[in-house]
């Protein structure tokens, strides 16, 4: 094959399939991914078989640090490790956010209103992101959805538990929105959130490689571990970025060469552990590992965010409202199986999410002597977060959903589901470091979950209206019987302090980490790359992932990355 390419694209996940495709209609280009094609993955296909990736060789299976906050816990950080990456395994969930959160950014071409258009951009057969196909059932907002595109999506067919709990949402003052997490319309209410699904099959970025929609001047190479991207000096003095260093399972190197552009896409963790083998970063951080520091950028790995999320557990008295007898229950997984390999419908065909809601925590935080000590005249609240910002975001399984830690499924008869509380707009931060040169070792991740007092104070404060919500909520009230598994009764919680020390025990890591290589205009000296996803003192080198991102969305981010994919097409082009 050839070793010199108009662009070279370093990952293949969400972001990167997405710019290879678009790029590939006038260039040529290159894709290197680390791990295999997706079809080597088939239960990238069945949306409710993320439990056979994560933990897997599809995984990346990086472990956090020990969080001194979680009881020193460390945690599972899964990523796809396959063409498609993480939107081949996440919980296909199309929720956008809200405008405030994109403008909150500050980055001119980056606003709200220009990051919703790319989620639904429509525009050449490449080009758009999200095709939608409504369900009869659905009140959708259809000036909101794209229609043409290659990721599909639809609503979900909630099984009754989620009835009931949307009715206990709106009992507990969460009005209904039916399509608000596509809209970004309200930051307190709740509604059905859409789904990367359809006809039963999960659709992600690697769909834009399909035999149907690839152009022949692509090239995907799978296997192949990105070392280090090689630098010149142009005739201006300029430093440039050249040339990409390759390396496969077995030690084998090959590098090649861009004429135009390389796009680190490798996400999170992988693009800033790129730019630091290759000598790019924080020189202190280099000099620890002796690399030779080419770009002394200090933010390169910094600023480190991601959602937490905290499921409670319940049991309910009568059967049919969960789905518990489709996955656990004797020969309940055969049965499903079948169903699903013979239809492509069932249990495995959804993803066993149900319905969600935004929430702000205002009033139950006013009297608060830390929110009181951190509160400011603005407009902005101590989370830095407006009016039209949720603070938190509720959703419910529609089944028993072991997290990692629980492993007592319910027994024939017995039927269980969670209501989650994901914290949004986190004040800590963490960083990310290399824990060597070679690229086939993961990075040390340090989250330093809630090591901000008030990020506790938030999400304990979550978790306790969540509680509230099922067990006073008027859809749920009457069919809860007690928490599961029984020796977590958090049905008996009260106290803020004993929600503190349940996060201590059992909250968990959503996968939406962002943030280690942040964009930022010029004055913004933490900023690794400018407006244009530019590496600052460096052409021909642009990132193009949910690393770029300065702030997380209100939201789960796989349609913002596809949006920040689509946004840099245009630009490279």
């Amino acid at each position: 094959m050839s070793t010199t390419w108009d662009y070279i694209i370093c990952g293949g996940g969400t972001a990167g399939c997405v710019i290879a495709a678009r790029l590939a209609q006038k260039s040529s280009v290159l894709l290197i991914e680390a791990g295999p094609t997706k079809d080597a993955v088939p239960a990238s296909a069945v949306p409710a078989a993320v439990s056979q990736i994560l933990g897997t060789e599809a995984d990346w299976n990086i472990q956090s640090e020990p969080c001194a906050e979680l009881n020193g816990r460390r945690l599972h950080l899964g990523r796809g490790k396959f063409l498609g990456g993480s939107s081949g395994c996440n919980g296909t969930l199309c929720i956008r956010g809200v405008k405030q959160d994109y403008d909150d950014w500050a980055v001119p071409g980056w606003s709200g209103a220009e990051m919703f258009e790319y989620m639904k951009k429509a525009g050449s057969a490449i080009k758009i992101v999200e095709k939608f196909e409504n369900k009869d059932w659905f009140e959708a907002d259809d000036s909101a959805h794209g229609h043409d595109g290659l990721l599909l999506t639809a609503p979900h067919d909630p099984a009754p538990i989620s009835t009931l709990v949307l009715e206990s949402f709106q009992s507990k003052g969460l009005p209904y929105e039916p399509d608000m997490f596509t809209t970004g319309s309200v930051a307190q209410g709740c509604g059905h959130a859409m789904r990367s699904i359809f006809q039963g099959v999960r659709t992600c970025s690697a769909d834009y490689l399909r035999p149907g929609n690839k152009q022949p001047s692509i090239k995907i190479l799978t296997g192949q571990y990105v070392d280090t991207v090689g630098f010149e000096t142009d005739s201006g003095g300029q430093l440039r970025a050249s040339e990409v260093r390759v390396i496969d399972k077995g030690g084998r190197k090959t590098t090649f060469t861009a004429h135009r552009e390389i796009v680190l896409t490798a996400g999170t963790y992988g693009s800033p552990a790129i730019l630091l083998r290759s000598g790019v970063g924080p020189k202190e951080d280099l000099d620890a590992l002796h690399i030779e520091t080419v770009s002394s950028l200090p933010g390169v790995g910094k600023n480190l965010m991601d959602h937490m999320v905290m499921l409670s557990f319940y049991e309910v008295s009568r059967a049919g409202l969960t789905n518990d007898h489709l996955i656990w229950h004797t020969g309940a997984k055969e049965k499903t199986a079948q169903e699903y390999r013979t239809s492509r419908t069932g249990f495995l065909s959804q993803f066993p999410f149900g319905s969600f809601a935004f929430a702000r925590l205002d009033e139950r935080l006013q009297g608060d002597p830390l929110w009181q000590a951190a509160s400011k005249s603005d407009d902005r609240d101590p989370m830095h977060t407006l009016k039209s910002q949720p603070h938190v975001e509720f959703w419910n399984t529609e089944c028993y959903s072991p997290k990692y830690m629980f492993k007592d499924f319910p027994p024939d008869g017995r039927f269980a589901f969670a209501l989650a509380t994901t914290f949004f707009s986190p004040r800590s931060r963490g960083e990310l470091k290399l824990a060597s040169k070679d690229p086939t070792d993961n990075p040390k991740v340090q989250h330093n979950f809630l090591s901000d007092p008030l990020d506790m104070l938030v999400f304990s404060e979550g978790c306790r209206l969540a509680n509230e919500i099922v067990l006073r909520g008027t859809g749920t009230k009457d069919i809860v019987v007690g928490s599961w598994p029984a020796s977590h009764e958090h049905d008996k919680y009260t106290k803020r302090e004993e929600w503190e020390g349940a996060i201590r025990e059992r909250a968990d890591t959503c996968y939406h980490p962002g943030g280690t290589c942040k964009m930022g205009t010029v004055e913004d000296t933490s900023a690794v790359v400018d407006p244009q996803l530019r590496v600052r003192g460096i052409s021909g080198l642009r990132v193009a992932d949910a690393s770029i991102m300065p702030l997380l969305p209100s939201g789960h981010p796989q349609m913002a990355v596809f949006a920040i994919a689509e946004k840099a097409a245009d630009l490279l082009i």
